[in-house]
């Protein structure tokens, strides 16, 4: 065994020695209920930040720089601020009669000095047994220290809780990936940036909501449990459900009951949930994710290309400060008009070849087959454009690109262009040659969409896993009438990976699925 661990293995026993005396003495930590907390640390802060401006102000200006500074000194004393806060401590630094430690919240750090004097010779030897790890709560006043730091003057402290794990080393701090995204709890608490990100998560979603609640849209809730996973090419995970004795999935979107409302009356409505999708794990990718999806009556895509460019706008100068965003080196611009290209240009633009031209699925074929793109027999002209797209396009789409006006065969759910049957009325928004959102103007005509179905069982049947199914009382809905109706879907959470600039889509999934250690 290594020394390290073996170190590590004493250290925690002898800080369950310590709890069990704890205990005998009555002095169980586990035992508190509560703690009265007035401030987080850096409203603290901001509160002493607060008091000290509007003190100086009231200084006479003709004071030496030493005067000065001595009767801010007794401004101060005259006008404390007491605190009670509670958190982590994270340092200690116990010098004989007087000793600094700081704990960490919600908001940061914040420094308490704490005295013999001040809690008395009991309470003192108690907090120098306290370790790394512990939660604690302090009560005193606000100062600054000789080196300017705004502290706490800890008058009483009380151990909320004892840690028996040893925190890793402060300087080094949680560093292997795994365990990061295994121990989230030990990886929040060690890296302040982790906390960042989910925090601005948390602000991004808020966001979004007040951006979309300004605009009339409410939300909903549909069922997570489907007996028919449509709304997206995706494998479904599938369980069993006993008290119906009956197999149901997992869904993979939530588009068809969302419509179900719209033929219900109800114009504008979003959900924001998890969905599951039975696939591979990548930077990109986790099979449960965090998706949104919105549906407006009486508005087609050029209305959802609309709203997407100015929530996104909205977005990044709520949440950012600035519609500059840098990701990595590269710097994207929210505030300059998302370009505008239909899948056939970009597919001219970049890899100069026109598929206006190419009229048969043979034709399409052989041009793949020339540039060395795979497919398989069952693929249609359609499917070979959005190969070629994939293969020559994604890479370059950098600053916000409107991608319109896909092939037929890829988009199932989606209207026909009225000027060209060929292609539906359909966007994707591509930003860091991401894919950021998906966009219809929605299919309304039952008999349509009926035949689109039976295209997507034929696709099932031969092979394809993530083809969509008939579902009968979708059609039943459609049947009822639909009127023209625009929706879009966001993957949630590579929208919050941009505007955090995290690399991994782990990085900002609290619980991102890993294999069993087991």
């Amino acid at each position: 065994m290594a020394e390290n661990e073996i170190n590590v293995n004493e250290q925690i026993k002898i800080r369950k020695e310590k709890l069990a005396a704890m205990q005998a003495e009555g002095k169980d930590p586990f035992q508190i209920t509560k703690y009265d907390v007035t401030y987080h640390s850096l409203d603290a802060k901001n509160k002493f930040e607060e008091l000290d401006a509007n003190l100086k102000a009231q200084l006479d200006l003709d004071l030496d720089e030493e005067a000065s500074a001595e009767q801010l000194k007794i401004l101060h004393e005259g006008n404390r601020i007491e605190v009670s806060v509670a958190g982590r401590m994270l340092l200690k630094r116990v010098m004989g009669k007087a000793s600094f430690a700081t704990i960490s919240d919600l908001q940061g750090n914040i420094q308490l000095y704490v005295t013999r004097d001040a809690l008395g010779v009991d309470d003192y030897q108690a907090f120098k047994k306290y370790d790394i790890g512990d939660i604690l709560g302090a009560k005193g006043y606000l100062f600054r220290t000789k080196t300017g730091e705004v502290s706490i003057h800890v008058e009483s402290l009380t151990l909320l809780s004892k840690s028996l794990q040893v925190l890793p080393e402060k300087h080094h701090g949680l560093t292997n990936t795994d365990m990061r995204y295994r121990q989230r709890y030990l990886d929040l608490i060690v890296n302040p940036e982790v906390k960042d990100t989910f925090v601005k998560r948390s602000q991004i979603i808020k966001e979004i909501r007040n951006f979309l609640d300004g605009r009339n849209f409410m939300e909903v809730e549909t069922p997570m449990l489907v007996s028919n996973a449509g709304g997206a090419a995706a494998r479904p995970f599938e369980t069993h459900y006993n008290a119906l004795d009956e197999d149901v999935k997992l869904r993979i979107s939530l588009e068809l009951y969302l419509k179900r409302l719209i033929v219900g009356g109800l114009e504008r409505v979003y959900e924001i949930g998890r969905v599951f999708r039975n696939e591979g794990v990548d930077t990109r990718h986790n099979p449960e994710f965090t998706l949104m999806e919105l549906y407006q009556a009486y508005t087609d895509y050029y209305g959802m290309m609309e709203l997407t460019e100015s929530m996104f706008r909205y977005l990044a100068e709520k949440v950012c400060g600035t519609t500059l965003i840098k990701y990595g080196d590269i710097e994207i611009d929210f505030g300059k008009p998302f370009e505008r290209l239909t899948m056939n240009d970009a597919i001219k633009k970049y890899a100069g070849i026109d598929f206006d031209e190419i009229k048969t699925d043979e034709e399409a074929k052989a041009l793949a087959k020339e540039h060395h793109i795979e497919f398989e027999d069952r693929h249609k002209r359609g499917d070979i454009i959005n190969l070629f797209f994939e293969t020559y396009c994604e890479e370059k789409l950098i600053q916000p690109t409107f991608i319109m006006d896909h092939p037929i065969e890829i988009s199932p759910l989606t209207k026909k262009k009225p000027t060209d049957p060929s292609k539906v009325e359909r966007f994707e928004l591509f930003i860091n040659t991401w894919e950021m959102c998906n966009a219809y103007s929605e299919l309304n005509d039952p008999i349509d969409q009926r035949e689109r179905f039976a295209a997507q069982d034929a696709a099932f049947a031969a092979g394809d896993e993530e083809a969509n199914h008939t579902d009968e009382d979708f059609l039943n809905a459609l049947e009822i009438g639909m009127p023209p109706t625009g929706g879009i879907g966001y993957g949630i959470d590579r929208l919050v990976m941009l505007l955090t600039d995290s690399p991994s889509i782990r990085d900002v999934l609290l619980f991102p699925t890993l294999k069993s250690l087991n």
